[in-house]
């Protein structure tokens, strides 16, 4: 009989954003990278309004490659949208593919949005598409002096360069060691999920004993999952506070939407999650879609029904019903009411 061998569990992936001003060719990259055509492209300028995310793999190394939307002038805030949209796209981004136009050169908006890039210390790729042949080679030079290293000249549309350009890019990611999961025989992970403003955040404070997590009645407070580690009953948990999943992620603004995806890193390395419902309100289709999110993904569950001291004996024969209605198919999940603040 063969010795049980130790399962080693799989790194979390990297993610890269690819950024630039509108009709730099950001699409066509992030097609090229994929091998298939999976963004939309067109020459008409914004044509990527949402974030979208791919599964990508170059030189044995896996990635979530995020395709974001350009960044239009605006005569009355472009600096300030320039500024969030960038941040945006590095606040939770472990590289940065930043795209510009060699044919046209460094723009005000590309300067603006480096500056950005340069103070996040963020690793950063520069670029440089539309060099369809080697005379347009020369045409890189002046970005040097955007001050983000070597400019890399490629053609998004015809592959050319491309390859150098991603080997760059793998040697800034960090080391599957740093993004590796807890080893197996550590603390159980727990993650928190639910909707924005269901008392995430005040359920890990009570578990935690101590104000770990930012509690506010302003829905999507938490943005960057919270891990904190909790011994109950003589064993170690950690327990990780994610931001809330709302309901379209596609209508996200870009900080919900980097939010929503280590929401779902969180899901996947998680052994158990405790989904918390907001008891006061009616159970929503929301609520529903996190619960089968969560089954999807072959995690152990808990349905937690918060703030059960705002429910009169009205509000609760609306919820027994609601369950019976509703959640018959999670059944098989305990549930407990709770009341986080109290």
């Amino acid at each position: 009989m063969s010795e049980p061998t130790e399962i080693e569990p799989p790194a979390e992936r990297p993610i890269v954003a690819v950024v630039g001003r509108p009709n730099v060719g950001k699409s066509t990259l992030v097609n090229r990278i994929l091998g298939r055509r999976e963004a939309v492209v067109q020459d008409t300028p914004g044509v990527t309004r949402d974030r979208v995310s791919y599964d990508a793999e170059w030189a044995g190394r896996e990635f979530v490659l995020v395709d974001t939307g350009g960044w239009a002038s605006d005569a009355k805030g472009m600096a300030a949208q320039i500024a969030e949209q960038a941040e945006i796209a590095i606040q939770l981004a472990d590289a940065v593919i930043f795209v510009a136009d060699a044919t046209v050169g460094t723009t005000d908006e590309d300067e603006a949005v480096v500056q950005v890039l340069r103070r996040s210390r963020k690793p950063v790729v520069l670029a440089a598409n539309k060099v369809d042949d080697q005379r347009g080679e020369s045409d890189t030079a002046s970005m040097w002096n955007l001050g983000l290293g070597e400019p890399w000249p490629v053609s998004a549309l015809h592959g050319r360069g491309t390859g150098d350009m991603l080997d760059a890019m793998v040697a800034l990611l960090p080391d599957s060691d740093a993004l590796r999961p807890a080893d197996i025989g550590g603390p159980r992970r727990v993650a928190i999920v639910g909707k924005p403003n269901v008392g995430k955040s005040s359920l890990l404070n009570k578990v935690a004993g101590a104000t770990r997590s930012v509690v506010s009645d302003i829905s999507g407070t938490t943005v960057d999952p919270v891990d904190e580690f909790v011994r109950i009953g003589g064993e170690d948990f950690r327990l990780i506070d994610t931001a809330g999943i709302r309901k379209r992620v596609k209508e996200a603004s870009g900080s919900e939407y980097y939010a929503w995806l280590r929401t779902q890193a969180a899901i996947e390395r998680a052994e158990c999650c405790v989904v918390v419902i907001d008891a006061s309100e009616p159970v929503s289709e929301q609520d529903l879609k996190i619960l089968s999110q969560v089954e999807q993904a072959g995690k152990a569950m808990v349905i937690a029904f918060n703030k059960w001291d705002l429910t009169d004996e009205e509000r609760r024969r609306y919820l027994n019903r609601e369950i019976e209605r509703d959640l018959n198919a999670w059944d098989w999940a305990p549930s407990v009411n709770i009341s986080a603040l109290t």
